[in-house]
């Protein structure tokens, strides 16, 4: 497929390496300019492109980019043929990551308000797992212990074009349903950031409470405090896991 990924951070690096890997046609974007995607991303196949020209003519467009800024890129998007399939990425850490939005602190979802302001549907994926857990520990399919990724949107072909990403990139896909239900794989909810296989990953989606879940978010910086100095991927998964005990 063609793929752009907008966003040259941890997360989008991560997928541009792997959908390169994986034998797709893959250009990254970053707001600042292409000098801002580092060389390691560019490995595998993968061509650093101007934000300008980065969206036309692609099959699938991948936002990592922090949450609550799509509505920049709307006028980029306005072009953009109906039939390419937009993966929304972010998350909102209010106060942390972002300012608090206050559409979002009422009760949006957050990929509905990130779609919203692109003007565009989304699908969202790849928020629930950890940048190192993405760059580390993706397995081909059939291993056994293969972690899953949730994967919501509100049209089943977008939802299974994601899916087909997600395998590619290392982890079991599982379909969550519309993207009003995406709340569930949500900061900081028991199926968010705490590695779990094709069969955890229903019960702990069921299991997501929403105040809940926003309270453990917002006591990330207490909980964060807590682990040892420079904690381990390992550490800051079995942090998310304990607080839903």
């Amino acid at each position: 497929m063609k793929i752009t990924v907008i966003g040259a951070g941890a997360i989008g690096g991560n997928l541009a390496a792997k959908l390169s890997t994986a034998g797709h046609d893959v250009q990254v974007a970053d707001a600042r300019g292409p000098e801002a995607v580092r060389a390691e991303v560019l490995e595998a196949g993968a061509r650093a492109t101007e934000l300008a020209d980065a969206v036309q003519g692609r099959d699938v467009i991948i936002l990592a980019i922090p949450f609550g800024v799509a509505g920049q890129l709307a006028g980029l998007f306005a072009s953009v043929p109906d039939e390419t399939v937009v993966i929304d990425t972010s998350n909102y850490y209010p106060g942390m990551l972002s300012e608090p939005i206050e559409a979002v602190d009422n009760g949006q979802v957050e990929s509905v308000y990130t779609a919203e302001l692109l003007g565009r549907p989304v699908v969202k994926a790849w928020n629930a797992a950890l940048a190192e857990t993405q760059r580390t520990k993706g397995v081909p399919a059939g291993t056994p212990g293969r972690l899953a990724i949730p994967v919501a949107g509100d049209s089943e072909e977008t939802r299974k074009v994601a899916m087909r990403l997600v395998d590619d990139t290392g982890f079991d896909p599982y379909d969550a349903g519309t993207l009003a239900d995406s709340w569930r794989q949500q900061p900081n909810s028991p199926a968010y950031c705490t590695e779990l296989t094709l069969e955890e990953l229903p019960a702990a989606l069921a299991a997501a409470d929403r105040a809940k879940d926003a309270a453990i978010r917002d006591s990330l910086p207490e909980r964060f405090a807590a682990l040892p100095a420079n904690p381990t991927v390992d550490d800051v998964v079995e942090m998310n896991r304990a607080a839903h005990r």
